[in-house]
């Protein structure tokens, strides 16, 4: 059971001393956040409140971006050859990639609070109570646990660190096909649909909704089978290409 935690503090120092990918990961969701408030809000919402429409989608944005970097990380472990010493070591298998989900968790955490308190100076006005930000909170972390499995099985499949970094890609393009920055029913017919049946819209809402204290109806159970789909897959399927290669 206390395998993972050397390599938690391993992966946290190795944040720490990437400092270029640490302070990618925090500034590029304020940047855009600030973009979508002060530049193309006043075009989208003329009420002067698009920043509370807008802000749980760059949440979204950040812990997204933030957890695909686990793909990279791991990618660096299994082409460095760290992996092959760690192998000899009377450890779990699973230990090295614990340490790297458990780390990204971590690490957005505190990235993500970052981001809420710039919200906060530019506007945004939540009025959740206690048990709605409770569940917010609840919401992120399994996110952020669910693409950090999935990274790490996309980091293991990998051959190269610069092809892992395609999943950060992936994760910062998906937000734009949903509901995280204008509403679904704004779009075409086609991409009404293909935002409508994936995975960012319902977390979206979901975390729109509890923040803003507005009607959640069924989206949360969406949003929550989505995020259980991802750690039951990410972690399966990390655990099976971490024994092939």
């Amino acid at each position: 059971m206390t395998d993972p935690f050397p390599f938690i503090q391993r992966s946290m120092r190795h944040s720490v001393r990437s400092l270029d990918a640490l302070l990618t990961a925090i500034f590029l969701p304020i940047s855009i956040m600030l973009m979508f408030v002060y530049v193309f809000g006043g075009a989208i919402d003329g009420s002067g409140r698009y920043v509370d429409y807008v802000v749980p989608g760059i949440i979204v944005l950040c812990v997204g971006f933030g957890s695909a970097g686990t793909a990279t990380a791991v990618a660096l472990d299994m082409t460095t050859g760290v992996v092959d010493r760690f192998r000899t070591l009377p450890i779990s298998s699973a230990a090295v990639l614990t340490g790297h989900v458990a780390a990204s968790v971590a690490r957005n955490t505190v990235s993500t609070l970052l981001v809420l308190a710039v919200a906060l100076l530019a506007g945004f006005r939540p009025v959740a109570d206690l048990t709605n930000w409770l569940a917010a909170a609840a919401l992120l972390l399994v996110l952020m646990a669910a693409i950090s499995w999935l990274g790490a099985c996309f980091g293991l499949l990998a051959r190269s660190v610069e092809a892992a970094t395609a999943a950060t890609f992936v994760a910062a393009f998906a937000p734009y096909l949903s509901s995280a920055f204008v509403p679904v029913n704004t779009m075409p017919g086609g991409l009404q649909w293909v935002a409508d049946n994936q995975p960012v819209t319902p977390i979206a809402d979901t975390l729109r909704a509890l923040m803003l204290d507005t009607p959640i109806g069924n989206e949360w159970m969406l949003a929550v089978a989505w995020c259980a789909a991802g750690i039951v897959l990410g972690r399966a399927g990390a655990a099976y290409l971490f024994r092939r290669r």
